[in-house]
């Protein structure tokens, strides 16, 4: 909403500066955007009178004028304007007058004394360009200041309003708003009914759809002169709302717009076949815009139609073949209040945007619709003439203004202020809402105009408004501060996610819409959870995996030229169609590719594999000993690829991946990859106290030959399981295939470390322990020594 200063002083004019006035306007909601004056400072400009002209002796394309400022004597001044003439009036700028971007001064035009300048728009801010001077009515007072005559002293408002505040497009609505927060005098734009000439006749008006347009009126006037000179002061107040002059008749329902915020339009009476009707479209109509725009009409648009056509796109845009022309004498002029549901959007369906659809989507006071088609026909008399004939209305059930409720302590406990029931009253009566009161409860009506006031709520905010946001007090925030308990035995997702970064992992954020086919490769899901409305085509699908986006992400950095990447990411998966979240599990991935280390000197290149990222999970499961067994995923490799264990409950999976996604997707050489579910990792052990054996521990070798195929996972569990007391740790450190060794067998050599808090073991007690331990290796496994 833009609007000039001036105009918004003559209904109300609080003793503050522009400034003040739009600080003020911002803190009660009104943000404004803009303030600008209206042309930039200049000075010592006022109107002169070109008393003669001749000829530059030098120059054909100059003029030496004679020009009356009011003063003793007439100046002299050379002027090139090509519309410079005997008894022009125009701006002439003085001795020493300072323009924007030049000061006058005395001096010679190819030899000739020149005192001033003859000023155009351009040069006193009005226009960018101008073609020639500024020519200013005959009657322009000779010697007047410029800037008075044309009103230049005037500051442009832009505001910035939030879609609840329609009844704030029009100055008539800011004025009132200015009136309540400054506690200033409101005087409203007088309207007087317009004198009827009932020999102009009435319209039949028809309202087929009573619910979209609830209130309609019109009248004919007759034998208006659309030649007539819209007066200037309503032609300054147009252009600096944003808005040019086209004729009387458009300027006068542009005004009525800009003041009260009722939207109207003029038909060309004698292009109208029979009655108005207002109604919706039927399918397949079409109408000509005034933008010259073909539009083709859907069923849902309400129309204005006569006997034979439509005429005008209710609440929007009037047609072409009825608008007002040069040639226009009669004319029916509306003016309705239409449903905001019924407009709201059908200007976008159009690319299209107008004021009055602007104002009708949001709501325009449907009591001030026979107000503003009075003022508007009281106007158009006025400069351009006519008969005005009586007013034909149409009212259905208009909108209810129900009371609302408003609890003075209900306000004191939401804003935090002690408001009395005297100073609600008065900020009520500021904003001039009606009310009755009962033991502090109010039962406040709205206005017609204020749409945005439904709920208590509502009324409490207007409350604070005019109170002023400034006059809030802050207050410190008073609460109990406590630490809060941190399990021993729960691990914090923060935690996992250091334990990567330590390990030289960078976290990854990736979208859980994913495409369908990473879920077909990645996770053998053939069935996935499909979005209804997927942003994009390649984001179709919920993820029950997070491999796809590691692969994407390690894809990301190849193709610019990363040759060593270690991705994590924490993430849910949707592995139902159920939303619990059993169904939604929160799972933890990563993903290993290149060099174990980054390029170095002192060991050399090696590529990562599954025993690198073996050791990864071994360090997120700590203080727990996964175990890990050999199964097959749909995205790892057949013979390299492990499920991993916690006690008895599967995590997640480990592997590399497998050559045929390494070869789909354009991976130079494979990739190790990892996914676990968080829950089961956050569950840490308690650790219980044991005794400090002081005493030297004694360590022995055991070398088997096994079977090629056999897990050592499960020599490893058969031998945790049945380890005599002694035993401190029992590991694998060697596995040899080659000379000495079947092709069809392997050998293992594992570490034993016994140990005893309360005394030195004999070689007899070390003896029976791996005594007993080889006896399982050879009665469960059929395990040989290797001698």
């Amino acid at each position: 909403m833009k609007f000039s200063e001036n105009w918004l002083r003559t209904l109300v004019n609080p003793e503050v500066t522009s400034e003040q006035l739009a600080h003020a306007l911002t803190m009660s909601g009104l943000e404004v955007e803009a303030l600008e004056s209206l042309v930039p400072d200049f000075n010592d400009v006022v109107i002169g009178e070109v008393l003669s002209l001749e000829k530059h002796p030098d120059a054909d394309r100059l003029q030496v004028c004679k020009v009356n400022v009011g003063a003793d004597a007439p100046l002299q001044i050379v002027c090139g304007a090509k519309n410079v003439h005997v008894g022009a009036r125009v701006p002439c700028a003085q001795v020493g007058a300072a323009l924007p971007g030049i000061v006058i001064k005395q001096a010679k035009v190819r030899g000739v004394e020149s005192s001033g300048m003859l000023c155009s728009e351009k040069e006193i801010g009005l226009a960018e360009e101008s073609d020639g001077l500024l020519l200013l009515p005959s009657d322009a007072p000779v010697g007047q200041n410029i800037r008075e005559y044309l009103d230049l002293n005037d500051k442009l408002f832009t505001l910035k309003l939030t879609p609840n505040r329609g009844d704030c497009l029009s100055v008539t609505g800011v004025a009132r708003e200015v009136s309540a927060i400054t506690a200033s005098s409101l005087i409203l734009p007088e309207v007087t009914p317009a004198v009827i000439d009932k020999s102009a006749g009435v319209l039949d008006v028809k309202v087929l759809e009573p619910e979209a347009c609830p209130r309609y009126c019109g009248r004919i006037v007759r034998g208006v002169n659309l030649a007539a000179p819209t007066p200037e002061w309503m032609i300054r107040r147009l252009e600096r709302s944003g808005l040019r002059s086209i004729n009387a008749i458009v300027n006068v329902t542009n005004y009525v717009l800009l003041e009260l915020g009722q939207p109207l339009h003029a038909f060309d009476l004698n292009k109208l076949n029979g009655g108005i009707t207002v109604r919706f479209a039927t399918q397949d109509e079409q109408l000509t815009l005034l933008n010259e725009q073909a539009v083709k009409l859907a069923e849902n648009m309400l129309v204005i139609a006569d006997d034979a056509t439509v005429l005008a796109l209710a609440g929007i845009m009037g047609g072409l073949d009825s608008a007002v022309s040069d040639t226009t004498t009669d004319i029916f002029l509306e003016s309705a209040f239409f449903n905001p549901a019924v407009i709201a959007g059908k200007s976008r369906s159009f690319a299209i945007s107008s004021d009055s659809s602007f104002r009708f989507e949001r709501g325009v006071d449907f009591a001030s619709t026979r107000i503003g088609l009075e003022r508007a026909t009281c106007l158009i008399q006025e400069i351009c003439g006519g008969a005005a004939g009586e007013i034909t209305e149409v009212i259905s059930e208009l909108p209810k203004r129900d009371p609302i409720q408003l609890r003075v302590a209900r306000a004191r406990r939401v804003l935090g202020i002690d408001m009395q029931e005297d100073q609600v009253e008065a900020l009520l009566r500021l904003q001039q809402l009606t009310f009755v009161s009962d033991k502090g409860v109010y039962f406040v009506t709205p206005p017609s105009y204020r749409f945005d006031l439904n709920i208590e709520a509502d009324l409490i905010e207007e409350l604070v408004r005019l109170y002023g946001y400034d006059n809030v007090k802050a207050v410190s925030p008073r609460a109990n501060l406590g630490m809060l308990p941190k399990p021993e035995s729960f691990r914090q997702d923060s935690e996992l996610r250091q334990v990567l970064v330590n390990r030289d992992f960078q976290e990854v954020i990736n979208y859980s819409f994913v495409d369908e086919v990473w879920e077909k490769d990645f996770a053998g899901n053939t069935k996935p959870i499909k979005l209804q409305n997927p942003i994009a085509s390649h984001m179709s699908t919920m993820r029950s995996t997070l491999l796809g986006g590691l692969i994407d992400g390690l894809r990301f950095n190849l193709n610019r030229k990363q040759e060593r990447v270690r991705l994590f990411e924490l993430g849910r998966c949707f592995v139902g169609d159920q939303p619990s979240s059993e169904q939604q599990p929160l799972r933890i991935a990563g993903l290993c590719y290149g060099p174990v280390r980054s390029e170095q000197w002192g060991e050399p290149a090696r590529s990562v594999d599954y025993y690198d990222m073996k050791a990864d999970v071994e360090a997120l499961c700590w203080p727990e000993i996964p175990r890990f067994t050999a199964a097959q995923h749909p995205a790892l490799h057949p013979g390299q690829s492990a499920t991993v264990w916690i006690a008895n409950k599967c995590i997640g999976w480990i592997g590399v991946l497998h050559p045929q996604w390494q070869q789909k997707y354009d991976l130079p050489q494979s990739a190790t990859l990892f996914e676990l579910d968080l829950a089961s990792l956050q569950k840490r052990v308690i650790p219980v106290f044991s005794e400090y054996s002081k005493l030297q521990q004694v360590r022995r070798d055991i070398a088997v030959v096994v079977d090629e195929s056999l897990s050592v996972q499960i020599i490893l569990d058969a031998l945790h399981e049945n380890k005599p007391a002694i035993v401190t740790a029992l590991e694998l450190f060697d596995v040899y295939r080659g000379k000495g060794i079947d092709s069809d067998k392997k050998s293992l050599a594992f570490r034993v470390l016994m140990q005893d808090t309360q005394k030195t073991l004999t070689d007899k007690e070390t003896d029976e322990a791996i005594t007993h331990l080889t006896q399982i290796l050879n009665n469960r496994f059929n395990a040989k020594l290797r001698t």
